[in-house]
């Protein structure tokens, strides 16, 4: 394994989300905050959902407390901003990565998390991502919004 090959998969990650975000600001807040009983409810809390999850993972690699969680009637700028501040914290935890790091368990809360190895939760925020913005995809296709692929081949391709 290496963190450069983890970097890059990140970079993809980020770029994925950023394309889903974009797409959601298209929605009305009607249809942003429509309950339709599926996943978190609405597509606003899917995407607080993937945002929470990113920024509790990295800080509990980073062994700090993720601070508190957004409300739920928060903004849209303030989506935005928490989702770049996020965004930022990932890279450069990232930047600082080595190949060794991949192999140590720096969590200690929660205990049954102490285990994990670095490698592990940077593949489960992976997987994770691609879950829930695959969810979000259906939802925006289903209210008309055209929505493109999310593969990862075809971020390697382009980029």
């Amino acid at each position: 394994m290496h963190a450069a090959a983890f970097r890059r998969v990140f970079e993809y990650h980020l770029r994925a989300n950023d394309m889903v975000w974009h797409l959601c600001d298209a929605l009305d807040d009607a249809r942003f905050d429509q309950q339709d009983g599926y996943g978190h409810g609405s597509i606003r809390a899917e995407l607080m959902h993937l945002l929470d999850v990113d920024l509790v993972w990295f800080s509990a690699l980073h062994r700090r407390p993720p601070g508190d969680a957004l409300s739920p009637a928060a903004s849209r700028a303030e989506l935005h901003r928490q989702r770049h501040a996020v965004a930022t914290m990932m890279r450069a935890w990232l930047a600082a990565l080595d190949d060794a790091h991949l192999f140590q368990q720096p969590i200690r809360e929660p205990a049954e998390d102490r285990g994990l190895f670095v490698w592990q939760v940077l593949i489960h925020v992976i997987n994770h991502g691609t879950d829930h913005r695959a969810q979000l995809l259906r939802r925006l296709h289903d209210l008309g919004v055209a929505t493109p692929p999310q593969d990862f081949i075809f971020d390697l391709a382009e980029h």
